[in-house]
């Protein structure tokens, strides 16, 4: 649970990514007004070495120097991170592929990878006094935040699709957290969290609309580094909603270059989504999201998400690694999880088997060399999709 972080925050300030104006990192922050924009934190790198990583914490915090914490005593911790990256060598025979990696986040605390995002939201919450959150969730991030909150001691309020599996509805009830269950997909939840921010005034925790979650997530990058001895993957395949994981990898990997602490080609980064909400696929395909574009529900939850806030951000890690997106049907993730299941025995997420049946589409391109190293996600974890 609770561990002492050895070393403090070196955060410096906030600023918006696309005209680097600062914001203060002693007010409550949203997102980059003046751009319209997510909202990144900088930190003093050059004060940080590897001699920083606190390796007596198995959780993401022993990276506290590259977090934005300030006080220890507001740590709300639950033993999110340092995840196990587990060696898929059955499948990478069959594929012929020299190295296949899965990084599994399902082993995080409520079951997903939202963990990392919400606990250090959730401790600047706390050390920024505020009293209500809410927040709009396709289902993993819900039942995060009301486990987070509910140590806190922060006032929930939790959004969520009605068709929703009933286990992510029931974890938020017994966090305590309030749940109010519409019709639709994240976006029309998202509506109605800003309406009650207006009305109520509670915090919106929606994705990278406030700056704090991003920095949670990035810590994946810097696991990845240190359990792979510094030396990155070819290809990262990534399952894509609001895509705050892939741009905290490459915030991460860019940080760590900075740092001294990697270097040589970063990995080229793969956007995966599903044929029912692909927003990010029409994107890369015409420059933007088609104002006509319109999703339907996906058994894969955090994937549908139809107009992600960071869009730009996402765009430019794919572009920059010379990066990818892939698109797999509902059917062929149901193949997915069966197929690792069966020869690996691990129960995949749909988004983790998203990103199994995405790489077995990229080494039908040609895109994924046989000589190359590859990196699966697997998000969250099966059974909360009953």
């Amino acid at each position: 649970m609770e561990q002492d972080i050895a070393t403090l925050s070196t955060i410096t300030h906030l600023y918006c990514p696309s005209c680097n104006k600062q914001y203060s990192i002693y007010s409550l922050q949203t997102f980059a007004t003046c751009c319209n924009q997510p909202l990144l934190s900088a930190y003093n790198t050059n004060q940080v070495s590897k001699e920083a990583i606190d390796t007596s914490i198995s959780s993401m915090w022993r990276y506290a120097a590259l977090l934005p914490l300030l006080d220890e005593s507001n740590l709300v911790s639950l033993g999110e991170g340092w995840t196990p990256t587990y060696n898929l060598s059955k499948t990478a025979g069959k594929l012929s592929i020299d190295k296949i990696l899965l990084k599994d986040e399902a082993l995080n605390p409520t079951g997903s990878f939202k963990a990392r995002g919400i606990s250090a939201a959730v401790s600047k919450a706390k050390e920024l006094d505020i009293a209500h959150i809410v927040i709009p969730t396709a289902g993993n991030a819900g039942g995060a935040l009301s486990a987070y909150a509910a140590k806190a001691g922060i006032a929930a309020t939790v959004i969520m699709p009605k068709h929703t599996s009933e286990t992510l509805k029931e974890e938020c009830r017994l966090y305590g957290a309030e749940l109010i269950l519409l019709d639709g997909l994240i976006d029309a939840c998202g509506k109605k969290a800003g309406q009650l921010k207006q009305e109520k005034g509670y915090f919106d925790m929606s994705t990278l609309k406030e700056p704090y979650r991003l920095e949670g997530k990035k810590t994946l990058g810097y696991e990845i580094a240190e359990q792979l001895n510094w030396q990155l993957p070819d290809v990262i395949i990534y399952p894509t909603g609001g895509g705050t994981g892939l741009i905290g990898m490459w915030k991460a990997f860019g940080e760590m270059r900075e740092m001294g602490w990697i270097n040589g080609k970063l990995p080229r980064m793969v956007v995966v989504q599903t044929e029912n909400c692909n927003p990010m696929i029409q994107a890369l395909q015409y420059g933007a999201i088609p104002d006509s574009y319109i999703a339907t529900p996906s058994k894969a939850l955090g994937l549908a998400v139809p107009r992600p806030f960071a869009k730009d951000l996402i765009l430019e890690a794919v572009r920059t690694s010379n990066g990818t997106a892939i698109c797999v049907s509902e059917d062929e993730m149901e193949q997915g999880i069966h197929e690792i299941a069966s020869s690996e025995g691990i129960l995949l997420s749909p988004e983790g088997s998203a990103t199994y049946m995405g790489l077995k589409k990229l080494i039908e391109k040609d895109w994924v060399k046989e000589d190359e190293t590859v990196l699966l996600f697997n998000t969250g974890s099966w059974y909360k999709y009953r």
